[in-house]
């Protein structure tokens, strides 16, 4: 995987970043999510609501770039939202870097079957123009998609704070009353037994001991709590939530349009207007299934707290205790309340049983939080609904695009996820499009390798890519095996395809620089391990001595550029072969410079050093031993000043424990901890110790 940023500027871009979001105008800030769920909600909490704020305020274009087996690329912007598949690239990717003008990709892969033990590695630089041309449009498209994705994720979240908030409790109602039907004798309906007490006033036996001992008065008073709480918790989330965060999609996907129908500018990355206006009404008809549970929890609440306070007045005068004045009050409309309460609810269903295995379902709020195909069990009627009727007797408004689809028998889940399918559907066209329009420019075989038969992941071997920000240059440094094994070589193109460069390809052989006795400089007296860029004007190397003496085999070197390539304008033998054959092949006519580092080196003592990571801007590298359990970390660019030296020790010797994370990592301290390496006054330092770990573990 590679991150890259951009870092071109101009007016269009510049305006663009300095304008301030009309969203932060317009729309409400997003409610946090309440700390008391899953902890999956705690990256919209209070405390990370900032984090994300600041994600999404990022203006300036930064992209992931990922590379995997059988020539898969994906590019995502901010890391979020996939902005580009590629297909078509030959082999497993082994490396890859995105210019950071955007003109092209460098992509290093191997090519070979499963059955062969060698393969082919080979560069590739493919053309995605296409993202430099309309850069201000494919940032602002993927700012927006990045806001419509980070909404998804809230509304995801917020739906699973309301199923956390609905609990199981709520279906004993359901559980006890179905009990009831299979262990009664009797033939009167459950229906005409609960009429019978609100009429009358008297229970049937077995009505009284369902009530007594099996919900009892106490069971009651908690199942009522446990209703109103629940379903109160599940109002909030659905309206400072659920319905803010499907309000803000609704904002941008509208946007989104707005910039699709600018074809001219949009077109070309792929923004389709009408799969942008299938994913707006899918975001209505998620507002208006939220907006139905509303209304069933507002009913199923005022329905529940007069059915259980009748039901508890009957239960105390069953077991004969007092009841309070307060509560025996109950008028007539209270009665027909209850009685219709009735009627909708304990009607017996043995239909449903066959599909749930209850007989009722008095609980009408779970069913809109189940995360499954089937349609609701018990359905809003919908009956006699004036609206509802003239929409489905007028012709034109039936299908009429201006108004959202409504699916009575669907639950809020189902709802969810099938907007969710559309705006991925929607999002992932730009991607598919601009994938297309990347094509392969160059491709030049590099050489023959033997797979690997040992756990040594790739990530730690040559070929390493390079761009360079400044000079818009796209570098591969790799060694080859056989007779070209002392060379280092490095290959650049510029990262406009239709521009080319002065030596392209060249290899790099190391002169003896230890020994300056011995005047014998026919043969490199080295070979290189590994390399990787410090910076744009310097290469880090692991050097290996050809011949071994006093075990000072390892040298850790900084390659200025400056000594690999001549000031234009010197003549320089140019690279004359051809990209049909592979590199080694050719490697007798690639122009080979000599260096002798005179500065800036340093030996690796009681190391088999074999690999180096580096990074420039905080001037630090970390070298691996072949066995991968021994590493060592490097300050570099340090200056030869004692008294800075000691403080630098003193910061390195606490900060030194969080390099390698571990408890059981022994820390020793170097005895040449403060040695200037080389007559350069900017040396290697080693800043500090070496680590024991068991990396490969």
């Amino acid at each position: 995987m590679h991150w890259m940023e951009v870092t071109e500027e101009n007016s269009v871009l510049t305006s663009f970043y300095n304008a301030e979001d009309e969203s932060n105008l317009l729309l409400p800030k997003l409610p946090a999510l309440p700390k008391n769920y899953s902890t999956t909600a705690k990256i919209f909490s209070e405390e990370k609501s900032d984090e994300i704020m600041k994600l999404l305020g990022d203006v300036r274009l930064n992209a992931l770039v990922l590379g995997g087996n059988s020539g898969f690329i994906e590019i995502y912007a901010y890391g979020m939202y996939k902005i580009a598949t590629v297909t078509g690239v030959s082999g497993s990717c082994l490396g890859l870097c995105l210019s950071s003008d955007l003109k092209s990709l460098s992509v290093i892969t191997e090519i070979g079957d499963s059955t062969s033990i060698i393969s082919e590695i080979s560069y590739f630089q493919l053309d995605t123009s296409l993202l430099s041309t309309y850069l201000p449009e494919v940032t602002r498209m993927a700012r927006k998609f990045t806001h419509i994705s980070t909404l998804l994720q809230y509304i995801r979240l917020s739906l699973t704070c309301m199923c956390e908030a609905w609990e199981e409790i709520l279906m004993q109602m359901d559980s006890r009353l179905t009990k009831f039907v299979q262990e009664k004798n009797t033939t009167t309906s459950v229906q005409d037994e609960f009429m019978q007490l609100l009429l009358w006033g008297k229970a049937s036996l077995e009505l009284q001991s369902l009530l007594m001992n099996q919900l009892t008065v106490k069971g009651l008073k908690k199942l009522g709590q446990s209703i109103e709480s629940s379903y109160s918790s599940i109002q909030k989330l659905v309206i400072s939530h659920l319905q803010s965060g499907s309000e803000a999609l609704l904002y941008h996907l509208s946007e989104l349009k707005g910039m699709a129908s600018w074809k001219q500018k949009y077109e070309p990355l792929g923004l389709d207007a009408a799969g942008i206006e299938d994913a707006i009404t899918s975001v209505g008809s998620f507002i208006l299934k939220a907006n139905e549970l509303l209304q069933v929890i507002d009913s199923s609440m005022k329905n529940f707290k007069a059915f259980f306070r009748w039901l508890y007045v009957a239960m105390l005068r069953m077991s004969e205790d007092h009841v309070l004045p307060e509560l025996n009050k109950m008028t007539q409309k209270d009665i027909t309340f209850v009685a219709d309460f009735l009627t909708e609810h304990f009607n017996e269903a043995p239909e449903l049983y066959n599909r749930k295995g209850k007989y009722f379902n008095v609980e009408r709020v779970g069913q809109y939080l189940k995360d499954e195909d089937d349609d609701l069990v018990s359905p809003p009627n919908i009956e006699g609904n004036q609206w509802y009727d003239f929409l489905q007797n007028s012709t034109h408004l039936k299908e009429s695009p201006l108004l959202f689809p409504y699916y009575p028998e669907k639950s809020l889940h189902f709802v969810k996820r099938q907007m969710e399918s559309i705006i991925d559907h929607c999002l992932q066209k730009p991607a598919d499009v601009i994938g297309k329009s990347v094509n392969q420019a160059v491709c030049i075989p590099l050489y023959k390798a033997a797979k690997s038969e040992d756990c040594t992941p790739t990530l730690f071997k040559l070929p390493f890519l390079w761009n360079d920000k400044s000079s818009n240059l796209h570098y591969v440094l790799f060694t080859m095996s056989g007779s070209s094994a002392s060379k280092i070589y490095i290959l650049r193109r510029h990262t406009d395809i239709s521009r080319s460069v002065n030596n392209g390809l060249l290899a790099v052989e190391f002169g003896n620089f230890l020994n300056t006795t011995n005047e014998s400089f026919e043969n490199s007296s080295y070979s290189c391990l590994d390399a990787h860029f410090y910076d744009d004007e310097t290469i880090t190397v692991v050097l290996k001595e050809n011949e071994e003496q006093d075990g000072k085999e390892r040298v850790l070197a900084q390659l200025p550029l400056s000594l690999v390539y001549t000031k234009e304008g010197t003549p320089e033998k140019e690279f004359s072969g051809t990209t049909c054959k592979r590199l080694d092949e050719q490697n007798d006519i690639v122009p080979t410079h000599t260096v002798f580092l005179e500065s800036q080196w340093r030996i690796l003592e009681n190391m088999k050093a074999q690999y180096v990571a580096v990074n420039g801007f905080r001037k630090v590298s970390c070298v691996l031993s072949s066995n991968l359990r021994h590493v060592r970390v490097f300050e570099m660019d340090v200056e030869d000043d004692g008294e800075a030296e000691e403080e630098d020790e003193e910061e390195e010797e606490e900060s030194s424990s969080h390099l390698v994370p571990g408890e059981q990592e022994e820390l020793i301290q170097s005895s040449d901890n403060q040695e200037n390496v080389g007559s350069g006054s900017a040396g290697l330092v080693d800043a500090v110790e070496e680590h024991e770990s068991n990396l490969d573990s």
